[in-house]
């Protein structure tokens, strides 16, 4: 690894850790949303005690610590590291005001802030410490459940403590906050380039392949096909495609053959030649 790629993914990470500090200082704790997590105990004894939001963090993240570090790495503990002290520094040390009075709106709008964040530090093999760290952990064990949904799970949790202090609506308003940040965490994971995958079944293969090569400049995999019932044998092309590039690609296997079976998916995400590589 490069010494600039390192640098770039240690700038994301303090990047990802300003946007939760500010989720938190313009939306969640003015508001009194707790929205899951060690950050979210931490505002919860805020409210109740005055104690400071990022000290408290950073205390109660020291034994997730020893035990992340240990099962997880020394790497992946050094930048872990870098992001919950710096959190921690930031959540305490950014005088902003709030934005907004209403629960709803900075549910909203720090769900999406958080989400943001965290998917950023996620992105770069590293967390905020706390449930994040505990949900990291529970992946490496469990790797089919994906790291936002466990985050979730575990978070639902800390929110229904929460809601015995803060009062129920505040506690629905912080469900809203981690159902929302959940999803924008998948979205950075899985990354912003997606596409549409395309699959043409007609006897026209060859012409159509040719076209979408020379005309849109994509590359086309011609799969074996056999029809059930038919035994007949066609080649299948394969293409993958931006999403604005569909409408080509219907019109011209349109042009060719009106009744070819076409089927388009969606593509998460899709590296390599033409796309944006990881």
């Amino acid at each position: 690894m490069t010494n600039r790629k390192i640098i770039n993914e240690y700038l994301i990470i303090i990047l990802g850790c300003l946007f939760i500090a500010l989720a938190f200082n313009l939306f969640f704790i003015p508001n009194e949303i707790a929205p899951g997590g060690l950050s979210g105990v931490a505002t919860v004894l805020h409210v109740l005690f005055g104690f400071p939001v990022g000290v408290t963090t950073l205390i109660l993240n020291v034994p997730l610590f020893l035990i992340g570090v240990r099962q997880l790495g020394g790497h992946f503990g050094i930048r872990t590291l870098l992001a919950t002290v710096l959190l921690s520094f930031l959540i305490d040390n950014i005088p902003v005001p709030a934005l907004t009075n209403d629960s709803l709106l900075a549910s909203i709008y720090g769900g999406f802030l958080m989400g943001l964040g965290l998917g950023m530090i996620f992105r770069m093999k590293a967390t905020t410490g706390g449930t994040d760290l505990m949900t990291t952990l529970i992946h490496k064990h469990f790797p089919s459940i994906t790291i936002a949904w466990v985050l979730f799970a575990v978070d639902f949790l800390v929110v229904a403590a929460a809601a015995v202090f803060l009062g129920l609506s505040q506690a629905l308003y912080a469900v809203v906050s981690l159902a929302l940040s959940a999803r924008v965490i998948d979205l950075v994971q899985e990354g912003l380039n997606t596409a549409k995958a395309v699959l043409i079944i007609s006897d026209h293969s060859q012409e159509i392949s040719k076209r979408i090569i020379d005309e849109m400049d994509r590359g086309v995999t011609l799969l074996n096909g056999k029809g059930a019932y038919t035994g007949t044998e066609k080649d299948v092309i394969l293409c993958v495609v931006r999403h604005r590039q569909i409408t080509q690609v219907k019109e011209i296997t349109n042009s060719f053959d009106p009744s070819a079976f076409v089927l388009v998916a969606d593509v998460r995400e899709v590296m390599g030649e033409g796309f944006t590589a990881e």
